[in-house]
């Protein structure tokens, strides 16, 4: 065979081509592997949705500004917006969280693959060099005959063929990561903004919470105030009174077995641990006297998760002024629970839900007292004592 060639200034070229050559024409933008995205578009929609529903809430609620429970209405719908905003962006981090996870195993990969490919390109640099230049006429008076010149003129052909292709994947590779590497630095700078932006967020919940609490104190402080917002609470309840009337009479039949609720009487579990502030039956407040249908409970800290008392179905789950945001729940043969009051629901009408399943989150909406449970028992339209219905503590 031929004298090793040593032309290390060949090689430098060679290899200076190969790592500092134009990116080839294939070079595209990595594909990020993630969740279904029409299921994030799903969940995003919905919640514009109730942004939208609730923006002109708050244009009625200010409409009828001289409503003190009106006037707590804008606020909480503020706030549900601020919060549904919020979710919008936990949305957001989530996906790029997960774009993120993606990008980064992606390019652990990109860079295994780009390491056996070097490899490859150093061998067959290697072998080139091995070679030196592929001289026809030198070939042709170091070889014996003639059929060693055509295998030996073949095998150089494929070589060469070879390196073309090794080097051509490389640089492929090459730029894959590159666009890997230049698509990540994009997202943790988009995860940084939706993070900053959810924060700034969380403080305008903040102040809309201070607002809140400014005015029931205000409320409260005044005695004419609050015996108007008594008496407009008085209202509410009686067109609450005519919504159970309406539910009472669509009564449904529950698609699984289950322990008949007047069974459980005296045996039903709490749906949130903390301090009774207000008692079913009537309260008087000066010359005043209002009927209380319910209970409100007021949480221990940390005890924010509101749990269902019994199996049934979600019938009702909507704002309703007075109650704040109120959940309905329907456990056959005429027997119903209400919560009020809740920041936010972890349920939809028409959901099943198992004794002690997360319904709610407890909040202040609708409320007089601040952060409340507010719990009623009654069978058909009737309001029974809840204290009769849960277990002692």
């Amino acid at each position: 065979m031929w004298q090793e060639n040593k032309r290390p200034a060949g090689i430098a070229w060679l290899i200076l081509l190969v790592v500092l050559g134009p990116p080839v024409a294939r070079t595209q933008e990595p594909v990020i592997p993630s969740k279904d995205l029409s299921e994030f578009e799903r969940r995003l929609e919905k919640i514009r949705q109730d942004i939208q529903s609730l923006q002109a809430r708050i244009k009625e609620a200010e409409r009828n500004e001289r409503s003190l429970l009106s006037q707590l209405d804008a606020v909480a719908f503020q706030k549900n917006v601020i919060r549904n905003e919020l979710a919008i962006y936990s949305l957001q981090l989530e996906k790029t969280s997960e774009e993120l996870a993606s990008l980064r195993a992606n390019i652990a990969d990109l860079r295994e693959k780009l390491e056996r490919e070097r490899q490859a390109v150093e061998k067959t640099l290697r072998t080139l060099y091995k070679f030196g230049r592929l001289d026809v006429l030198q070939l042709a008076l170091e070889a014996e005959n003639m059929s060693a010149i055509l295998a030996e003129s073949k095998h150089l052909e494929l070589l060469a063929a070879y390196q073309e292709k090794v080097i051509s994947t490389y640089q492929f590779s090459l730029s894959e990561l590159r666009a890997a590497e230049d698509l990540q630095e994009t997202k943790k700078s988009e995860y940084t903004r939706l993070l900053r932006e959810s924060e700034e967020k969380k403080r305008e919940l903040e102040a809309r919470e201070a607002e809140n609490r400014a005015l029931l104190q205000k409320i409260r402080q005044n005695k004419s105030s609050y015996l108007k917002a008594l008496a407009e609470q008085n209202e509410r309840a009686q067109q609450l009174e005519a919504l159970m009337k309406k539910l009472a009479s669509q009564e449904i039949v529950l698609p699984f077995r289950f322990v008949p609720f007047y069974e459980k009487k005296g045996k039903l579990p709490w749906p949130i641990r903390g301090k009774i502030i207000t008692r079913f039956g009537p309260e008087r407040y000066l010359n005043t006297t209002t009927m209380n249908n319910g209970i409100e409970i007021s949480p221990q800290e940390g005890a924010l998760t509101v749990r269902a008392v019994h199996p049934g179905k979600v019938i009702f789950a909507d704002y309703f002024q007075g109650y704040g945001n109120l959940l309905i729940i329907d456990h056959g043969l005429n027997y119903y629970t209400l919560y009020g009051h809740c920041a936010e629901f972890l349920v939809a009408k028409g959901d099943l839900v198992n004794g002690e399943q997360p319904i709610a989150i407890v909040g202040d909406s609708g409320s007089l007292k601040g952060t409340s449970l507010y719990l009623e028992v009654r069978y058909k339209a009737r309001p029974l004592d809840p204290l009769q219905w849960l277990g002692k503590r």
